[in-house]
């Protein structure tokens, strides 16, 4: 199904598996942070990034199985969408009702959690086409899906990164 699409693949694959590298860095600069913050910002902030970032992982990895029929690679992108559209809910949820003092910004709640949720919804409708057989128009849409998440991902861990480093106490 995703014949001639192996050097985008490998690129997105590659670029979002070097992010979730770096995240594990910029864990590392919560050191000096409060623990009770850092646990509470890593549920709604770091634990996302990662995730989408692993989702673009899977997919690529889906694209490289050879001759895997259009109705399989539906069912393991809806494998794929499902959760992540749950997850990115959960993470807007959060968002939304805050337990911490500090009020996330507007573009968090877009960036972290509603145009996430957005991508899930539309590569649960890829899936869905994929699986009626439609697998023509299917991967165009993926391809969208899977560079929208890793530019999410590329803005919310600078993002991230850009926060921590303001917020850490000089040494």
């Amino acid at each position: 199904m995703f014949q001639n699409w192996d050097n985008f693949y490998l690129l997105i694959g590659s670029g979002a598996g070097a992010l979730i590298g770096l995240m594990f860095v910029v864990a590392t600069l919560t050191a000096g942070l409060e623990s009770a913050g850092v646990s509470q910002g890593a549920q709604v902030y770091l634990t996302p990034i990662i995730f989408h970032l692993a989702v673009v992982v899977s997919v690529s990895c889906i694209s490289a199985i050879p001759g895997l029929a259009a109705p399989a690679v539906g069912v393991l992108l809806a494998l794929c969408a499902l959760p992540g559209l749950a997850y990115s809910l959960a993470t807007t949820i959060r968002l939304c009702r805050p337990a911490w003092d500090a009020k996330p910004h507007w573009s968090d709640k877009w960036f972290y959690g509603i145009l996430p949720a957005i991508v899930y919804v539309s590569l649960a409708v890829a899936a869905a086409t994929s699986i009626s057989g439609e697998s023509h128009k299917t991967v165009y849409a993926v391809a969208a899906m899977m560079l929208a998440l890793l530019l999410i991902g590329i803005r919310n861990a600078w993002d991230l990164a850009t926060y921590i480093v303001q917020h850490t106490p000089r040494r």
